[in-house]
């Protein structure tokens, strides 16, 4: 083995434990933390009376029945609405489908509590939209939408984008043959659709519910906007509303709660990859891609049905949204003479608004950053090192993401509550706790595309390089990075948009100054000032949308399945 093959090795190597210290620092230490302080309150010894007595608890099990009630219920409606989607969308010739799915997945990528707030606007008795028409509840009636089914309803909408995603993938992959065979021995679609497709989708479907239930019962947002206006807590709320309550005082408390939580997520995980080893469906070999059922004289009947599902579901709780906007003070009918943009002058006004809109661009724009530069060298070694170590890596970066967000954020509170040691700086109560949080949670949605778009790269280059005894840093840079940058700055605007109006996570780690976007929406629905929360959550939508289009013009320079909405 030459000198420069030697070197190339060794460099590679210190690269590779640096990236893993440093993943294992803001991922992997925190979560070890929490389960340190359920079992070791405020850092003495081995103590589960705490935990003990937070498990016992009626609200704690009140609270656990209620949080399983809509995840279940939610991933119920996410199943039924995301796998006839994905059936429509990707077995039948309807027209449009860019645009269908880019509607579809817009619950998915618009934030919980923007998406609780347009519900709550449309549907309840002082909603400007409705009483517009004449059409809203009488003043005074509870909102329909508050509590156990509300909630499920839209647990169920904003996740079953996930359920779709899963199930179109496993689609692409469908055996064109084993339809065509069905079809030649006269089987109905229906039948083809019941005997062939849905047995060989089993597998996609069940990690779409399985992702889509993970994500419910780490959901803070709707929960806690349809939950808590009538008492109806969750696991996520109830450790909201104690933080709040009592403060760092509890968080012995909050860290049990937490791996409750995770206990639920993990559960699922494992029972899902039981259930894929024993319910194994797959096909070998490759196939044609499927041709396109013809729905003939139906196909406009189609087209109307699910446009017009699309628009009730996601279009018209926005418009009810920026109808709510418009209006000068809640109960107001919404008319020519009432209609104002006092709310948006004063979202520009406010100081605390201004400065939430600045902490989450900036918030979102670290993340991306530090994402992407982590996730280029980890991908990197994902796709043409696959060592022990790259593939620990991968589990430590993934770990935060599929955990609910509640946990990470208890997490984060018991890490870095106290100074950093040997630096001696505390970051606890301001904007750098929540960007590293965000870069825990979300460097694994930069991480994909880069790792996809390597797997599709020959590594003769880099090889090429590091004979001629180039450095890992300067192969990166000078050879990976030029091939990989569009993926890259997918990577980055996927965890902008992501962290742009994040919730869960900064609700607990927010203090006075450094609110967000999604704190801020949340705090001023909590407040009664309803026209400015809607205000302010138009112009979040808006920025989410232009990013997203954004993104659907470089579609076509990526990597095939990054963006859901544009390939």
């Amino acid at each position: 083995m030459s000198y420069s093959a030697i070197r190339t090795g060794a460099d590679e190597r210190r690269w590779l434990f640096a990236l893993a210290g440093i993943v294992a620092l803001v991922s992997l230490w925190p979560l070890a933390r929490l389960l340190y302080e359920a079992v070791a309150p405020r850092g003495g010894g081995f103590d589960l009376s705490i935990a003990t007595r937070a498990l016992t608890s009626t609200a704690t099990w009140r609270a656990a029945w209620n949080t399983l009630e809509t995840s279940i219920l939610g991933t119920a409606i996410s199943l039924f609405l995301g796998v006839g989607f994905a059936l429509v969308v990707a077995l039948s010739d309807v027209r449009a489908k860019g645009a269908l799915i880019f509607v579809f997945v817009l619950p998915l990528v618009v934030p919980s509590q923007i998406a609780a707030l347009a519900w709550i606007n449309m549907a309840g008795p002082q909603s400007a939209l409705l009483g517009a028409f004449g059409l809203a509840p009488p003043p005074g009636s509870e909102n329909p939408l508050y509590g156990r089914f509300g909630i499920s309803w839209l647990l169920g909408l904003e996740h079953a984008p996930l359920v779709f995603l899963a199930v179109r993938a496993g689609l692409r992959a469908l055996p064109r043959e084993a339809i065509e065979a069905a079809r030649g021995c006269g089987a109905t679609r229906i039948v083809v659709a019941r005997t062939v497709v849905l047995p060989l989708m089993f597998p996609a479907i069940m990690a779409g519910g399985l992702l889509a239930f993970v994500s419910s019962i780490g959901n803070f947002g709707t929960p806690a906007l349809l939950g808590i206006p009538v008492s109806y807590t969750t696991l996520v709320t109830l450790i909201y509303q104690r933080l709040a309550g009592f403060g760092p005082s509890v968080l012995a408390q909050a860290a049990t709660l937490s791996a409750l939580i995770g206990v639920f997520a993990l559960a699922m995980l494992w029972l899902h990859a039981h259930a894929r080893r024993a319910l194994d469906a797959r096909v070998s070999g490759a196939s044609m891609p499927l041709e396109p059922w013809h729905l003939g004289k139906a196909r406009l009947a189609v087209e109307i049905f699910l446009w017009t599902a699309l628009v009730f579901a996601a279009i018209v709780p926005f418009v009810a949204l920026i109808a709510q906007s418009l209006v000068p003070a809640i109960g107001v009918t919404l008319d020519a003479t009432t209609a104002t943009l006092r709310a948006y002058v004063e979202a520009f006004r406010q100081s605390a608004v201004s400065r939430a809109f600045a902490n989450s661009f900036l918030l979102a724009g670290i993340a991306a950053f530090l994402c992407v530069m982590l996730a280029m060298p980890i991908a990197y070694f994902a796709a043409w090192r696959r060592t022990r170590l790259v593939k620990i890596l991968d589990t430590m970066i993934e770990l935060p993401y599929a955990l609910p967000g509640i946990v990470l954020a208890i997490a984060t509170i018991l890490t870095f509550i106290r100074p950093l040691p040997i630096l001696g700086v505390s970051i606890y109560g301001t904007l750098w706790i929540i960007g590293l949080a965000y870069v825990a949670r979300f460097m694994v949605l930069a991480l994909r595309p880069v790792s996809a778009a390597f797997a599709q790269l020959d590594p003769a280059l880099d090889e090429a390089a590091a004979a001629a005894g180039a450095g890992f840093g300067r192969r990166l840079r000078d050879v990976a990075l030029p091939m990989v940058a569009p993926a890259a700055g997918a990577g980055a605007i996927l965890v902008f948009l992501t962290a742009l109006n994040e919730l869960t996570v900064s609700a607990l780690l927010w203090s006075s100054g450094s609110e967000t976007l999604g704190v801020m929406v949340f705090s001023l629905q909590e407040g009664g000032d309803s026209p400015l929360a809607a205000a302010v959550s138009t112009l979040a939508v808006a920025a989410v949308i232009a990013l997203m289009l954004i993104l659907g013009l470089v579609a076509h320079r990526l990597p095939k399945g990054i963006l859901p909405w544009a390939n």
